[in-house]
C-alpha cells in the first residue's frame, strides 16, 4: 500500500489544504485534464514548486482531492444518519444524501472515475484508492453497526458486508447517470431502497 501524504503542519497545513480545494474546484470546472499544477498555483495563491514540494505529481495532488471528498461524504452520511430513529429515516436519510451527491453535477464522480482509469496503470494510485474505498466503507459500516446496536436497524448481514452492498448500487446508478445524463433513474432509486430495506430490517 501507498504511504499516506503527511500533510504539513501550522501555516504550511493551511497552505496545502488551499491547494487540495483548489484542485478540487479546478477539477469541478475544467476537469482532470485542465487542472494544470500553474492554474491551480494560481487559484491557490501559492507558487508552483510549492504543489510540487507538498505533493510531488498531480496524481498525488489528486488523490488528496479524493481523500477531502470522501472525508466530506463521509461527514455527511454521518450526520444525515446520527438523528435518524427507525430503518425508513435511515434509508431516507441514505436517499438525500445520494441524491445531493448528483444534484452537485457529474464533476466529482467524473474526477473519481478518472482516478480509477488512472489507478489501472498507476499502481500506487490504485493502492491509494483501494485504502479510501475501505475506509469510507468500514465509516458507513460503523454508522450502521450503531443504529444496530440502539435497535433501530436488525441488520441481515455483516456491516461490513451491508456498507459495501449499499455503495455498490449507488455506484451502479451513478455510472448509468454518467453514460445515460437524460435516464429516469428514480424506478432504479425505488428498487434499490427496496434492496436496501432487506438487509437492514
Amino acid at each position: 500500500m501507498a504511504t499516506e501524504l503527511a500533510p504539513p503542519r501550522g501555516p504550511d497545513r493551511e497552505k496545502a489544504a488551499r491547494i487540495v480545494e483548489a484542485m478540487r474546484a479546478s477539477v469541478a470546472e475544467r476537469g482532470i485534464a485542465g487542472s494544470t499544477f500553474d492554474q491551480v498555483a494560481r487559484s491557490a495563491g501559492v507558487s508552483r514548486g510549492l504543489l510540487h514540494y507538498y505533493f510531488g505529481s498531480k496524481e498525488r495532488l489528486l488523490v488528496e482531492a479524493v481523500r477531502r471528498e470522501c472525508d466530506l461524504r463521509d461527514e455527511v452520511v454521518e450526520r444525515a444518519i446520527a438523528d435518524a430513529g427507525s430503518v425508513e429515516q435511515v434509508l431516507d436519510a441514505l436517499v438525500r444524501s445520494f441524491e445531493d451527491f448528483l444534484g452537485e453535477g457529474p464533476a466529482t464522480a467524473v474526477m473519481i472515475h478518472e482516478m480509477l482509469t488512472l489507478a489501472q496503470r498507476n499502481p500506487d494510485i490504485a493502492a491509494e484508492l483501494a485504502e479510501l474505498g475501505r475506509r469510507t466503507r468500514s465509516h458507513l459500516a460503523r454508522a450502521l453497526r450503531a443504529k444496530s446496536d440502539a435497535g433501530i436497524l436488525a441488520l441481515r448481514d455483516d456491516p461490513e458486508a451491508v456498507a459495501a452492498f449499499l455503495f455498490v448500487l449507488a455506484d451502479g446508478m451513478l455510472v448509468r447517470r454518467l453514460s445515460e445524463p437524460g435516464y429516469d433513474i428514480r424506478p432504479l432509486m425505488q428498487k434499490a431502497v427496496a434492496a436496501a430495506r432487506t438487509l437492514l430490517s
